[in-house]
């Protein structure tokens, strides 16, 4: 009987942990509460290229993951990222890792980004912001990057009502996150700075630190 109780305990504390983490979307990129090294990956659910509704965390489950979210195949530096990690994937790979990237873009525009950068790894789409709020990368745009960005851009499923009332794009400030196989994560970079990403040669080496 007691340990009956105690593994419904356990379970209903997972479920809670699981669901806790979904973190309300930030002023400004500089106020995200990203998840840190030592916590666990969250459940969200997102969609693969066909549309399907997926779960992040079944997907990782039993799987070393490095998952970077990016802000959407209209973004230079978002590109150029990608391409670098896909001349390193086969490494990864080597070393028992899976890579998924995940963006608000939607099934149609990732299909793009697979088939213009050749590309072989997952893309996840997050048009709903479950994944990006679960880590807590999600943030308003300001008036004039939103006014400047949907001049240019056609991101009208991006754009979100403030607590004030007002419109604003919402993105994840790019970030890269390295789990071993239970979901724990061993490393994070989140930089607000949306040109700067790490280096491949940090992704490896950060990777070769996992055990596996």
């Amino acid at each position: 009987m007691f340990t009956k109780t105690l593994t419904a305990l356990l379970l209903c504390i997972t479920s809670l942990s699981l669901t806790a983490t979904a973190k309300p979307i930030a002023s400004d990129d500089l106020n995200v509460m990203p998840l840190m090294n030592g916590q666990m990956l969250p459940s969200a659910k997102v969609a693969n290229l066909k549309g399907e509704t997926l779960d992040l965390l079944i997907l990782t489950q039993g799987k070393p993951s490095i998952i970077f979210f990016y802000r959407g195949g209209w973004c230079p530096f978002c590109n150029s990222q990608m391409g670098q990690l896909k001349e390193i994937e086969p490494k990864l790979i080597e070393m028992g890792f899976q890579l998924i990237g995940i963006s608000p873009d939607s099934p149609e525009k990732l299909n793009a980004s697979m088939i213009d950068q050749k590309l072989s790894y997952t893309l996840l789409s997050d048009t709903n912001l479950n994944a990006m709020q679960a880590f807590g990368l999600a943030y308003y745009t300001s008036e004039k990057t939103t006014e400047r960005y949907m001049k240019k851009l056609k991101l009208d499923e991006l754009l979100k009502v403030t607590p004030q009332g007002d419109k604003r794009l919402v993105l994840p400030v790019p970030a890269i996150y390295i789990s071993d196989g239970t979901g724990l994560i061993h490393f994070q970079y989140v930089n607000p700075n949306f040109r700067v990403r790490p280096a491949p040669q940090l992704i490896e080496m950060a990777a070769s630190l996992v055990p596996m």
